[in-house]
């Protein structure tokens, strides 16, 4: 049930990332969803190391820090994949 929780997560938070971030993402869902898994592991690991455990209710100081590791990680993967996807076509173009 962990790694469905994870998932989920993982699709909610890059699906967020992707439509904070100004302009047009051309990442493909599935690595957003990866994105938002590693953004959520991140996120955690940023929340304890500020003293942030969990609480009662609903973490919003650990939700925060998961949303923004989700957005720095989907911005670098954007980078990433669009490099890539430049270079690819102007080795097919010559």
């Amino acid at each position: 049930m962990g790694w469905l929780w994870a998932i989920i997560v993982g699709f909610v938070l890059g699906l967020i990332a992707k439509a904070v971030i100004p302009g047009k993402q051309h990442i493909p869902l599935w690595l957003a969803t990866i994105c938002g898994m590693i953004g959520a592991v991140a996120g955690n690991a940023l929340a304890r190391g500020f003293g942030i455990e969990e609480t009662r209710g609903i973490d919003w100081g650990r939700h925060i820090f998961q949303l923004a590791a989700a957005i720095v990680i989907v911005l670098l993967a954007e980078m990433l994949y669009t490099a890539m996807k430049r270079r690819k076509h102007q080795r097919q173009r010559a």
